[in-house]
């Protein structure tokens, strides 16, 4: 199997004259930001109780990775230099014997114990800090309100002529483009002398209002009246008053035929 392809050609072994520096390949360690973080990654990794830490296997582990750092020409901090020292105070202490009198001495280990503990506590604040929204905490947006400007436009100077003049023309426009349309509606007089007559029954009057309809309007008025003046002209119907400004009756005219012809040209048809 060729491992890798040259100018197209496959190559299956690696040249003799091939030289590969010391710095071309780059190993990228999980880093860690001092000492006390190194320690906690260990603790934490092997599940370890902060309380009661192995100082021997905690130890071995830190100076593996010291050395680690130091093989791989990583630039160590003096920090990581001073805790391995403290490290190394506190095994030796740990494994010197004990005062035989009953004192109260302090575990070595407290004050890396008491440290670690307060380390942990401010690492956990700054990643829940961290997983807030940058906005408002590291990015804020910008708020200004504009300041309150008043724009005074001054009022033109128009004399009453020019409107005369301009309304005028507006007026000359919108009466090139209004148009109405008159119909003409014709009224019968033949044919209202005919409902009249139908309308009068021999012997019984009728009254002249009743035969006056209100949804014929004003034209329907004026051709009723001039129906009715036609029949009294042609004698088929005969008009009764009592008295002065009383009611007056209309009942057809006696001998006149109820079908009385009415297409002569008696008459004209009134055109409203």
């Amino acid at each position: 199997m060729p491992f890798a392809l040259v100018y197209g050609e496959p190559l299956t072994e690696l040249p003799n004259d091939l030289y590969i520096p010391p710095d071309a390949l780059e190993v990228i360690l999980e880093a860690f930001e001092g000492p006390l973080d190194l320690l906690l990654y260990l603790i934490r990794r092997q599940n370890l109780d902060i309380l009661d830490i192995p100082i021997f296997d905690i130890t071995r582990q830190y100076m593996e990775y010291i050395a680690l750092m130091d093989g791989l020409r990583l630039e160590l901090a003096a920090e990581y230099l001073v805790m391995a020292a403290m490290l190394a105070e506190i095994k030796s202490r740990m494994l010197l014997p004990r005062p035989t009198e009953e004192e109260d001495e302090e575990d070595p280990r407290a004050e890396l114990v008491r440290r670690l503990q307060e380390y942990e506590r401010y690492r956990q604040a700054a990643e829940e800090l961290d997983g807030m929204p940058r906005l408002e905490r590291d990015v804020f947006a910008a708020r200004a309100e504009p300041p309150p400007l008043e724009q005074r436009h001054p009022e033109p100077e128009v004399d009453i002529r020019e409107l005369l003049s301009v309304f005028a023309e507006v007026v000359r426009r919108a009466e090139m483009f209004s148009h109405h349309h008159i119909q003409r509606e014709p009224l019968s007089v033949r044919q209202r002398m005919s409902e009249v007559l139908s309308g009068l029954v021999p012997g019984r009057f009728v009254e002249f209002r009743t035969l006056f309809r209100a949804e014929d309007g004003r034209l329907g008025v004026v051709v009723t009246l001039l129906a009715t003046l036609e029949l009294l002209k042609e004698h088929l119907i005969e008009a009764v008053q009592a008295e002065p400004f009383a009611p007056i009756y209309l009942q057809p005219a006696a001998g006149a035929a109820a079908d009385a012809d009415l297409d002569d040209d008696t008459g004209d048809d009134y055109q409203g």
